[in-house]
C-alpha cells in the first residue's frame, strides 16, 4: 500500500476538496465550502493540508491560526480510504502546523450528535469542554 503524502492543498484541487468534504458529510447548505477553500488558502495565517495517495487526494484538514489559538476544520477521509491511520496522519499534520505558528493549544468544533467523531478525537487525546459557541451571521441569512 502506497504511502500517504501530506501536504498544502493546490488551487486546482479545491474542487476534489470539496467533493471529498461532500463524501464525508462535511459540508452544509448554508456555508459555501468553495468559498471556504479559497479564504484559507489566501489567508496567511492558515491553510488546507492534503494527503495524497499516488498524486489523489483523499484526505484534507483545514487549519488556521488566530493568534490565540488554532483551529481545524472540514477533517475528512475519502469512503474508500477509512480506517487506514489517515485521519490520525492529518491531524499530527495539523497539530505541527500549529506547533509551527507558535500557537499552544488547537481547538475544533464537533456536532454534539456526531458522537462517532468525538470518539475519534477523543481517542486521539482531545477533550470536550465545556463552552457554548455563539455566532452571528453578516451574509443576510
Amino acid at each position: 500500500m502506497p504511502d500517504l503524502v501530506i501536504g498544502d492543498l493546490r488551487a486546482d484541487e479545491i474542487e476534489a476538496a470539496v467533493a471529498l468534504w461532500r463524501e464525508a458529510g462535511l459540508t452544509r447548505p448554508w456555508n459555501d465550502p468553495h468559498t471556504d477553500a479559497r479564504l484559507a488558502l489566501a489567508g496567511a495565517t492558515s491553510t488546507i493540508l492534503a494527503g495524497r495517495l499516488d498524486g489523489r487526494l483523499v484526505a484534507t484538514v483545514m487549519v488556521g491560526a488566530d493568534g490565540h489559538r488554532g483551529w481545524v476544520y472540514y477533517l475528512g477521509v475519502a469512503v474508500d480510504c477509512l480506517r487506514r491511520g489517515y485521519g490520525a496522519a492529518m491531524m499530527a499534520a495539523a497539530e505541527a502546523w500549529i506547533v509551527d505558528h507558535g500557537m499552544p493549544k488547537l481547538q475544533l468544533m464537533v456536532r454534539d450528535d456526531n458522537a462517532v467523531a468525538i470518539g475519534f478525537y477523543e481517542a486521539l487525546g482531545y477533550q470536550v469542554e465545556t463552552v457554548s459557541v455563539l455566532s452571528k451571521r453578516f451574509d443576510g441569512r
